[in-house]
């Protein structure tokens, strides 16, 4: 049974809103799913801003009423992508608008392309989600189809220079990441949650890593 209506348009957020069973949903773009505990390369160098960026977490937390999805955005996730792209030498865009087709389109919350330090000619990409109403499964959803759609574009790199496209899902405190293996049209579900503060060490090691 298909979860989407052939003909009809969706955007990223439908996606959210339809609260779709996942391995369904995926079985309409043709890909699959496989729910597991993933272990990811992380990133091994000196992260100079970790500790300031601790601090202003750590002092928004107690200080900033996190109910809204601005406050959210701007004071956990915006610090830690912004560290990100200054490691990984990428840059950020954000709310970044996709068309692949009716049923892959939408704007993409946090989109972060970068070159590889070690050859120059490599690029990587990575995305990013933020759960609207804290709803993490959901999110992922809309996660993995924004992984499909990116697959998709002419702008990716091909498969020889990215194989897996990484993306996370982050309510702001905690953070789920997920892997979109582009060869055999499978998406890993990483059943890790990483909690902020505390894990910040190494969901900035991830992210970094996947954009190397």
């Amino acid at each position: 049974m298909s979860i989407l209506e052939t003909n009809k348009s969706y955007t990223f957020s439908d996606i959210f809103k339809l609260k779709p069973d996942l391995e369904l949903l995926l079985e309409d773009f043709g890909y699959q799913l496989q729910r597991q505990f993933l272990t990811f390369n992380q990133f091994s160098g000196h992260l100079d801003r970790l500790s300031t960026t601790q601090q202003r977490i750590d002092d928004g937390l107690r200080r900033i009423d996190l109910t809204s999805e601005t406050a959210r955005r701007e004071s956990l996730i915006a610090p830690i992508l912004i560290d990100v792209a200054h490691y990984a030498d990428a840059q950020i865009r954000i709310e970044y608008p996709l068309k692949i087709n009716l049923q892959l389109q939408g704007s993409l919350d946090y989109l972060l392309r970068s070159r590889s330090l070690s050859q120059s000619t490599k690029k990587s990409e990575l995305l990013v989600v933020e759960a609207k109403q804290e709803d993490l499964t959901n999110g992922f959803a809309q996660l993995a189809v924004e992984l499909i759609a990116i697959s998709l574009w002419e702008r990716t790199p091909d498969i020889a220079q990215q194989s897996e496209l990484v993306g996370a899902v982050s309510t702001g405190t905690i953070w789920q990441f997920g892997v979109l293996h582009r060869s055999t049209k499978l998406i890993e579900q990483d059943l890790n949650l990483f909690s902020i503060p505390r894990d910040l060490e190494q969901v900035q090691r991830i992210l970094v890593a996947a954009l190397m």
